[in-house]
């Protein structure tokens, strides 16, 4: 079946976590999508392939990593993909397994024709590949979507190696703590069907992802030692930073009331998008900017709206956020899920930012080409978007995430007391054990998250064969 394209069916489906996380004080929880598939969240996410710019994977480096520069990294993100628009330079893969593709204006649905000639009128430029280094402006979306089938992780990298004797994929397990002789990782406790067994291995790997990594460490002993012993679990590594700096996208959306019938179930919601700088900030490339369907992802979880009527939104994405949040246990018990306090908008400049891609996510539905396609706006009000506060206000009760939770088991060096792994993701103060995800992330990166989270299992993948 071809379920590239509706990304809200697969984000909001039965293959979800159903983690819930306050965003902001202002709102009740949001339902926070990770894919409970084989895949992992490349099973329900929008299949954008997009990159970082080299500021973020430098500025790890500048900060004790120096394994993660842009020159660095550039070899796996290359070595991952197949770029069936621009392969074969410096910058971009071609035999990875992991096939990446921008869908031709011909095919592009009337909002996102209209959304590159409007964001052209009001001063950006057209740059045809987002994924070169110093691209900026308008661009049409890489994704790993191939004639409308995801071609999720499962497709591509397990069934490669699904043949292999010491390979064994096995579904419904549930990892209960990783088990410890003193200081050193020797397995891990898991349940399936009732039943609790051990696997035993030299060295451990933990994958579970930015959400669950965090709070397996925790079960397991290894995370703030007081925070984890007020659940009476035995301190392996008082570790302060295991669950701190979750980091992701603030979002929000301009909303409005579209012209004609929705479009079909299985229509491309992600086809094109705009990253540049909001103005007066110091972070380049610190925003994205994007039309959107109510098949999209990012639609607003919070608004309810009518599904029989046509709705467009334009949807505004923090790339680098200054605010952070934290991942905490509820419980002892691996089956209770997290406490997620993803705490935005403390920091006024990221209200402030905001405020302004709201702004201009109107002043581009005004423009000429969006005429015969929108009726009329139902949020913010003009009330609101003349008045910082009102506005804030606005955000504060409206925003979501960007479904590109990182950062709670950051990589750091032992100068940095909340550094979880080093730079060669091995957990500190305990020996045979890694992380290898999202979660690794010393701050999130000015794109989506998949491309990157691919880039560090691939690095970290020649660490192990190498003996680092």
């Amino acid at each position: 079946m071809k379920q590239g394209n509706n990304v809200w069916l697969s984000a909001y489906g039965p293959h979800n976590w159903g983690y819930t996380a306050q965003i902001t004080p202002e709102q009740g929880e949001l339902i926070i999508p990770r894919g409970k598939a084989t895949g992992g969240s490349s099973a329900v996410n929008g299949q954008v392939m997009f990159r970082g710019i080299p500021e973020d994977y430098d500025r790890w480096a500048e900060w004790g990593n120096d394994e993660w520069s842009f020159t660095g990294v550039l070899p796996y993100f290359n070595k991952l993909e197949t770029d069936q628009d621009f392969g074969g330079d410096d910058f971009h893969g071609t035999s990875g397994p992991v096939p990446v593709r921008r869908s031709p204006r011909s095919e592009w649905m009337p909002h996102a024709q209209a959304f590159e000639r409007a964001c052209v009128d009001l001063g950006f430029r057209i740059d045809e590949d987002q994924n070169h280094p110093e691209s900026t402006g308008i661009s049409p979306r890489a994704r790993n979507t191939i004639d409308g089938v995801r071609m999720s992780m499962s497709l591509t990298y397990l069934e490669q190696a699904r043949h292999r004797l010491n390979l064994t994929v096995r579904s419904g397990v549930t990892a209960r703590r990783i088990l410890f002789e003193g200081k050193r990782a020797v397995g891990v406790e898991a349940e399936s069907g009732g039943e609790v067994f051990t696997v035993e291995g030299e060295q451990i790997v933990v994958s579970s992802g930015a959400i669950g990594s965090p709070q397996l460490l925790m079960l397991s002993g290894v995370g703030p030692a007081e925070h984890i012993s007020s659940f009476g679990i035995d301190v392996v590594q008082d570790l302060p930073g295991v669950g701190q700096n979750l980091r992701d996208h603030p979002s929000a959306a301009v909303l409005y009331m579209a012209t004609g019938e929705k479009p079909d179930v299985q229509a491309p919601v992600i086809q094109v998008g705009l990253r540049y700088t909001v103005e007066g900030s110091d972070l380049r490339n610190d925003m994205q900017l994007s039309p959107m369907l109510m098949t999209s992802e990012h639609r607003p979880a919070q608004v309810e709206i009518n599904d029989d009527l046509n709705y467009i939104g334009m949807s505004a994405s923090l790339q680098l956020a200054l605010g952070k949040g934290e991942l905490t246990l509820q419980s002892a018990d691996p089956h209770v899920q997290p406490r997620l306090n993803y705490n935005y908008y403390q920091e006024e400049e990221d209200l402030r930012r905001m405020r302004e891609a709201i702004r201009l996510g109107v002043r581009v539905a005004e423009q000429p080409y969006f005429s015969d396609l929108l009726l009329e706006r139902i949020m913010p009000t003009d009330e609101e978007l003349t008045s910082d506060e009102l506005l804030n206000d606005w955000l504060r009760h409206n925003s979501g995430t960007s479904h590109h939770v990182s950062g709670t088991c950051k990589m750091g060096p032992d100068s940095d007391p909340m550094a979880v792994v080093d730079q060669f993701l091995r957990v500190r103060g305990v020996e045979g054990l890694r992380v290898a995800d999202a979660s690794v992330m010393p701050d999130c990166i000015r794109a989506n998250t998949n491309a990157t989270t691919l880039m560090i299992a691939e690095k970290v993948s020649d660490y192990i064969k190498e003996g680092r």
